[in-house]
C-alpha cells in the first residue's frame, strides 16, 4: 500500500506535464495556423499563384510621336500574338497540320514547338486580324492568344531617318532608340493555372493584366515643313543625279528643329530590306569639309576683332603662297583687285587666307570652337557626329590657311546650322533639341524642353553686320538665285571637294551647299541643303545649292505665313542670257552665274551645241538656261539617241525633243520622273517620247 501511494502522486504530474506540453503545442498550432492563415495569407497565396500560374507577357503599345502640331508621325495598334501551351495540346501532329497554312509555316518548325518542354511558347507574333480569326475558328486546344502593338507610320517614309524604326519588341534606330525608356511602356500578362506538368487547372479562372502605354512624344519638327523639304530633296535626287541630299532647318531663336532629312531614305515598316547606311539620319550624323560656308566662321572672328573693313581692298592673283605651297582660288586666274565685301560675295580662297592671318591660331581655333566645331552638339537624337577640328600641336601655316576657308576640317550640316542660328539671333549659340515635351499615357506633362543658351559667341552688332553681308551674298554674288522677292534673305554658298579614302581628294567629286536665314531683319528659319555628288549640272553652290534653297524657303515661308521685308531689297534688273554655243559645262556655269541665271544640263558630250533661251534674250535672275551637250552632228542625223528627260518640265521636254526632230507625248503634271523609250535607246526622228510628269515624291 505503501508504494502505491508514492507511485499515483508521480503519475499524476506525469500526466499533468504532458497535458500542459500538449496545450502549449495545440496553442502554438494554432497560432501558427492563424498568423499563416492571416498575417501571412496574402503573401503566401500570391506566392502559391505564382506556382500553379503561367503567364505570357502582353506587351504594351509604344507611346505615339507627334510633330509640333498634334499631328500623329508614329503611331501603335494593337495587335494579336498566337501562343502555344503545349501541356495542353492533345494531338500535336494535326495541331501544327492545321496551323501551318494559316500561320504561313512549316509543319516540321511548328511540331518542335508544340512538343517543348515548356509552359508556353510564340507560335507567330504580331499576326493580320484575318490571320487570329483563322486560328481562332480552328478552335484547338492549347493555342492561346495575347497582345501586343504594331508600329506604324501613317506618312510612309516621311522623316523615317528622323523617327527610326521598331524592331520586335524595342525601338532599333533614331528617335525610336533614343527615347526607348519613355516610348515603351510596361508591360501585363496573360495569366493561365496549371499543375507542375503545366496541365490546366479544372474551374480555375485566367486573368489578364492589361500593359501601360508608353508616353507620348511631341516633336519640334512641323510635318508640313518636313514635307516640304522632303519633296524638293526628292525632286533634286532626280534633277541632279546625286549619291545623296540633305537638308536640315530650324528656328534660329530657340534651337528646335523644325525639319531634318536626306534622300536617298527608307521605309521604317520594311527597314530590313534597306541598306542599313541609310537608316542614319545625316545632317545630325555625318561630317565631312564645309568648304566656303565654314568661310562665315573665319568672317565673324575678324568682324568681332576688328580686323575686317568691307571698304578695304585686296588683290587676288589666283594664288596664296602659305608655307612653301601655293594654295589655289577657285577661279584658277584670280579675282584681281577686289574689295573685301566683294571677297565675302564671290567667295575669295586668298583673301579668306589673309583675313585667318590677321586672326592668327589661337584666336580664330578660339573662335571655331567656341560656336561648337569640334564637338557634338548634344542633340536628343543617337550617333551625333562631333566633326573634326584641328588640335593646337597639328597647327601650322598651312593648316590655318586652309582652315580659314573651311577646308581641312569637318564639321557636321548641324553645327553648321547653329553657327549660322548664332548669326542670325544676335549672337547666341543655342543648344538644339527636337522633343518638345512628353505626356504620359493619360495626358499629363512630365517634360518640357525649354530653349538652352550655350554661349555669347560673338557681339549683336557683329552678328548684324555679318548678316548684312550675308544679304549682299544674295544681292551680288554666289547666292543670286536664292533671292525671293518681297523678302530680305541672307546666304552664303559653298563647294567642297571630297577626301579621297588614301588621302587628297577625288576628281570631280563636290558636296555643293547652301546655308541662310529669312527674313534678315526678324531671322524665322535657318536653312542648310546639300548636294552630294551630283552627276548632272555644273557643281556650283550658286547652280545646285541655291535653287534648292530657294525652292524650299518660298514654300515654307508661304506655309508659316512669315510677312514680306517692309524695306525688302529693289526688284532686281532684268538681265540678257549669254552666248554659252561652243563652251564647257564650266565655261559656261562661271557666265550665268555671275548674270544669275541657272544652268540645266541635258544630253551628253563635252560642248554646249544649243541653248534656250537664245543668246541676246533679255529675262528676268534665276531664269533658267536649258542647254544641250552633244555635237552638231546629233541634229542632222536620222537616227537619235533618246536623252535623259527627267527632273525637266513640260516645257523643257518639249524644246530638247523638238531640237532632235522628236515628238512629245506628255501624260500628267509637274517634272518628268520616266520615260518611254527608255534613256539611251536609239530611235528615228519624228519618233514619239512619251513622258509621264508628277510629283517627285511620286518615285
Amino acid at each position: 500500500m505503501l508504494e502505491l501511494s508514492v507511485t499515483l502522486p508521480a503519475v499524476r504530474r506525469r500526466v499533468m506535464v504532458m497535458f500542459f506540453f500538449i496545450i502549449m503545442a495545440v496553442a502554438v498550432l494554432i497560432g501558427r495556423l492563424g498568423w499563416l492563415q492571416i498575417i501571412r495569407s496574402e503573401e503566401l497565396y500570391e506566392a502559391a499563384w505564382e506556382q500553379w500560374n503561367r503567364s505570357i507577357p502582353a506587351r504594351s503599345p509604344r507611346g505615339t510621336i507627334y510633330d509640333r502640331e498634334g499631328r500623329m508621325l508614329a503611331g501603335s495598334s494593337t495587335v494579336d500574338t498566337v501562343v502555344a501551351i503545349p501541356a495542353q495540346i492533345e494531338d500535336p501532329v494535326k495541331t501544327a497540320k492545321l496551323l501551318a497554312p494559316v500561320l504561313e509555316m512549316k509543319e516540321e518548325e511548328l511540331l518542335e514547338k508544340l512538343t517543348m518542354n515548356l509552359s508556353a511558347i510564340y507560335l507567330k507574333r504580331k499576326v493580320t486580324p484575318e490571320t487570329s480569326q483563322a486560328v481562332r475558328e480552328l478552335e484547338l486546344p492549347g493555342i492561346i492568344f495575347t497582345t501586343e502593338g504594331q508600329r506604324f507610320y501613317p506618312n510612309g517614309t516621311l522623316a523615317s531617318q528622323l523617327l527610326g524604326f521598331v524592331g520586335m519588341d524595342e525601338g532599333l534606330a533614331g528617335l525610336e532608340v533614343y527615347y526607348e525608356e519613355q516610348l515603351k511602356g510596361k508591360e501585363g500578362y496573360l495569366l493561365f493555372p496549371s499543375d507542375n506538368l503545366n496541365r490546366p487547372i479544372p474551374h480555375e479562372i485566367k486573368r489578364f493584366v492589361p500593359p501601360k502605354e508608353g508616353m507620348d512624344l511631341y516633336l519640334t519638327i512641323d510635318e508640313t515643313v518636313q514635307y516640304i523639304v522632303e519633296r524638293e530633296l526628292a525632286r533634286a535626287m532626280i534633277e541632279f543625279q546625286p549619291k545623296a541630299v540633305m537638308a536640315i532647318a530650324a528656328d534660329p531663336r530657340t534651337g528646335a528643329i523644325l525639319a531634318a532629312a536626306s534622300k536617298p531614305d527608307y521605309d521604317p515598316l520594311h527597314y530590313e530590306k534597306y541598306d542599313s547606311k541609310y537608316w542614319a539620319l545625316p545632317p545630325i550624323t555625318s561630317s565631312f569639309e564645309p568648304g566656303s560656308t565654314f568661310k562665315l566662321i573665319t568672317l565673324c572672328a575678324a568682324v568681332e576683332e576688328g580686323l575686317y573693313n568691307e571698304q578695304e581692298y585686296y588683290f587676288c592673283r589666283g594664288f596664296a603662297s602659305v608655307g612653301g605651297h601655293n594654295i589655289h582660288c577657285w577661279t584658277g586666274s584670280g579675282h584681281g583687285s577686289i574689295s573685301y565685301l566683294q571677297a565675302v560675295e564671290s567667295s575669295c580662297n586668298p583673301a579668306f587666307i589673309n583675313l585667318g592671318q590677321r586672326l592668327g591660331e589661337e584666336k580664330l581655333f578660339r573662335y571655331i570652337r567656341a560656336f561648337g566645331f569640334g564637338k557634338p552638339t548634344g542633340i536628343d537624337y543617337p550617333g551625333e557626329s562631333g566633326g573634326v577640328v584641328f588640335e593646337d600641336e597639328q597647327l601650322g601655316p598651312v593648316e590655318l590657311a586652309t582652315t580659314a576657308f573651311g577646308q581641312g576640317v569637318s564639321v557636321t550640316p548641324l553645327q553648321q546650322l547653329m553657327a549660322v542660328s548664332a548669326i542670325a539671333n544676335g549672337g547666341k549659340l543655342m543648344k538644339p533639341y527636337l522633343v518638345e515635351k512628353i505626356c504620359n499615357a493619360e495626358g499629363e506633362v512630365v517634360y518640357e524642353r525649354k530653349p538652352e543658351l550655350v554661349r555669347q559667341v560673338i557681339s549683336r552688332s557683329t552678328a548684324e553686320r555679318v548678316a548684312r553681308i550675308m544679304e549682299s551674298v544674295t544681292l551680288n554674288g554666289s547666292g543670286k538665285n536664292a533671292a525671293i522677292e518681297g523678302y530680305r534673305i541672307a546666304t552664303k554658298t559653298g563647294t567642297a571637294q571630297k577626301p579621297g579614302p588614301r588621302g587628297g581628294y577625288i576628281p570631280g567629286e563636290y558636296i555643293v551647299s547652301m546655308i541662310g536665314f529669312v527674313p534678315v531683319e526678324d531671322p524665322q528659319i535657318v536653312l542648310y541643303v546639300a548636294v552630294d555628288g551630283a552627276s548632272r549640272g555644273p557643281q556650283w553652290g550658286s547652280q545646285l545649292g541655291a535653287p534648292l534653297f530657294r525652292r524650299i524657303m518660298v514654300d515654307v515661308l508661304n506655309y508659316l505665313q512669315v510677312p514680306p521685308s517692309e524695306k525688302p531689297a529693289a526688284p532686281a534688273e532684268p538681265v540678257e542670257v549669254p552666248e554659252l554655243r561652243g563652251l564647257t559645262v564650266d565655261e559656261a556655269a562661271a557666265r550665268v552665274d555671275t548674270a544669275g541665271l541657272m544652268l540645266r544640263l541635258i544630253g551628253e558630250g563635252q560642248y554646249i551645241v544649243n541653248q534656250t533661251p537664245k543668246a541676246g534674250a533679255t529675262v528676268s535672275r534665276q531664269t533658267q538656261v536649258v542647254v544641250y551637250l552633244g555635237d552638231e552632228e546629233a541634229f542632222s542625223r536620222s537616227s537619235i539617241t533618246v536623252p535623259d528627260l527627267s527632273g525637266f518640265t513640260v516645257k523643257d521636254v518639249g524644246q530638247v525633243l523638238n531640237w532632235l526632230g522628236l515628238y512629245l507625248e506628255a501624260e500628267g503634271s509637274g517634272i518628268a520622273l520616266r520615260q518611254e523609250p527608255a534613256a539611251g535607246s536609239r530611235v528615228e526622228k519624228g519618233n514619239v517620247i512619251k513622258v509621264f510628269f508628277g510629283s517627285p515624291l511620286e518615285q
